[in-house]
């Protein structure tokens, strides 16, 4: 079962590197999950596995492009089309997708990020390195950074975890991304409970295709 957790429930000496990328935020929300596979075997699931596991993210995705609708109907139409219909949502489309890698512990954890103002219909993504990340953002916009972390449990099971922080650039940007998370928190929260069950169903039916092969 997911689990949105305030602390490290069952590892120990969690050291992220989302620390680092992003200290300090206004909004963060952390989700878990418990995963009867090995630490290897998660991370390999999590560069493989589709995203789009009970359909939401795709759903979801579709739906962002609306409210473009009046300003650019046809590219708008287009858009909710391609995402509505799109096959697989792995980690390489979410990196192509505006959120660039800015680190990776190989085997324990990654952090994505991206700058932009991703309240607004068209996102208006900026484009980022992870030295350019750290810098102070641009008057206006914000800062969002997530990571997907892997560790070993004190009862030797795996725990996934992910989170997100974002770090608006002024107060006037800050009023408007929480009236934002407001309504798409809740959303977000899905959509990342959807990724954990899609790394655990597949790293769990992975390790019993090992544990238990075909005769």
């Amino acid at each position: 079962m997911d689990e949105e957790l305030g602390a490290h429930d069952g590892v120990k000496g969690w050291r992220m590197l989302l620390d680092d990328c992003l200290p300090e935020f206004d909004v963060r929300a952390s989700y878990a999950t418990r995963i009867a596979a090995p630490p290897e075997r998660v991370y390999a699931s999590l560069r493989t596995a589709d995203f789009d596991h009970w359909g939401l993210m795709r759903a979801l995705s579709a739906l962002r492009a609306l409210p473009a609708f009046p300003a650019a109907p046809r590219e708008t139409w287009r858009r909710f089309r391609e995402e509505l219909w799109r096959q697989g949502f792995t980690l390489d489309n979410v990196l192509a997708g505006g959120f660039p890698l800015l680190g990776e512990r190989p085997g324990e954890e990654l952090v994505l990020g991206t700058v932009g103002r991703f309240w607004r219909a068209r996102g208006e993504l900026c484009a980022t390195s992870p030295a350019r990340f750290r810098e102070p953002a641009p008057p206006g916009t914000a800062k969002a950074a997530w990571n997907f972390a892997v560790g070993r449990r004190s009862d030797g099971a795996t725990e996934l975890r992910t989170e997100t922080r974002v770090l608006c650039a002024d107060v006037a940007t800050r009023r408007r991304f929480r009236a934002y998370w407001t309504l798409i928190g809740p959303f977000s929260g899905l959509i990342r409970r959807e990724m954990l069950a899609a790394v655990r169903s597949a790293a769990e039916s992975t390790q019993r295709r090992i544990v238990d092969p075909p005769t």
